[in-house]
C-alpha cells in the first residue's frame, strides 16, 4: 500500500520535529555514539536523527524515496528493505531503530534482526526506541500502519535468540507521540530528559540497547534508573 501521503500528513510539523530531534540527540542519544562510529539509521524517515548525530560515517535506509530530499550531504541514502540491507558484513558499528518494529510482521522483525546481526561488527550495538504496548495500549492503534503489538520483553526475547545480548533497558522513556504530552520547546525537552521520574509517569516508549555477541567481555545489563 502507498503510505507516502499518510507520512506527509503525519509529519507535516517538519521544523518542530527537526528541532525536537536535534535536542534529543544532543541531550541524550549522542552519548551512545562515538566520533569514529559507522552508523545506520533504519528507517531514517526524514533524517531527523541521522542528520543530527555526530559520527564518522552515516547511512540512512528507507523505502520512501522522499527521505533523500531531507538528508544532509554527509549522509549516504540506501533505498532498501530492512530485511535486505545493501551493506557488507560487519561494516557498521551502531544501528538506530526508532518507531519501526510495530510496522512489521513478526517474520519481518526476525528477518530484520538477522540482517542487523550480519551488518554489525562484533560488539556493535542496536539502539532501539520503541512504543511499548504495555504502556501505550490506549493509543497504540491510532496509526493506520501499526500492525504488530511489541513490548520490551518481546524484543529482548527475539534479539537474544538471534545473537544479541541486552546491554541497557529503559522501560519507560519518551511519551508515545510528539503530538501528545511531550513538550516541544527545547528548554522543556532538556528538562524532561534530566528527570527520570518524569519518564516513569509519561514514558510510553522504551529505549533498549542490544549488543552483537562476539567480544570476549561486555558490561552487565544496565537497567533503568
Amino acid at each position: 500500500m502507498e503510505l507516502t501521503e499518510i507520512y506527509r500528513r503525519r509529519f507535516e510539523d517538519g521544523e518542530a520535529r527537526v528541532l525536537l530531534w536535534q535536542t534529543l540527540v544532543e541531550s541524550f542519544f549522542q552519548r551512545y555514539v562515538d566520533a569514529d562510529d559507522i552508523v545506520l539509521d533504519l528507517p531514517c524517515g526524514y533524517g531527523e536523527f541521522i542528520n543530527s548525530i555526530r559520527c564518522k560515517t552515516k547511512y540512512a535506509l528507507d523505502v520512501n524515496r522522499d527521505a533523500i530530499k531531507y538528508l544532509a550531504s554527509d549522509v549516504t541514502y540506501l533505498e532498501a528493505s530492512s530485511t535486505a540491507i545493501p551493506l557488507d558484513d560487519g561494516s557498521v558499528t551502531k544501528v538506530f531503530v526508532s518507531n519501526f518494529f510495530e510496522h512489521l510482521t513478526r517474520d519481518e522483525i526476525a528477518d530484520t534482526i538477522v540482517e542487523l546481526h550480519r551488518v554489525l561488527k562484533a560488539g556493535g550495538r542496536v539502539l532501539v526506541l520503541q512504543p511499548n504496548i504495555r504502556f501505550a495500549s490506549k493509543n497504540y492503534w491510532m496509526f493506520f500502519d501499526h500492525i504488530t503489538p511489541v513490548d520490551d520483553r518481546a524484543l529482548e526475547e527475539v534479539f537474544t535468540a538471534l545473537g544479541f545480548r541486552l546491554h541497557e533497558r529503559i522501560t519507560r522513556f519518551l511519551p508515545f507521540t510528539t503530538k501528545g504530552k511531550l513538550p516541544m520547546s527545547v528548554t522543556l525537552v532538556r528538562l524532561y530528559l534530566r528527570l527520570p521520574l518524569a519518564w516513569r509517569i509519561l514514558g510510553q516508549q522504551s529505549f533498549l540497547v542490544f549488543e552483537r555477541e562476539g567480544l570476549a567481555s561486555a558490561p552487565d545489563v544496565v537497567e533503568e534508573p
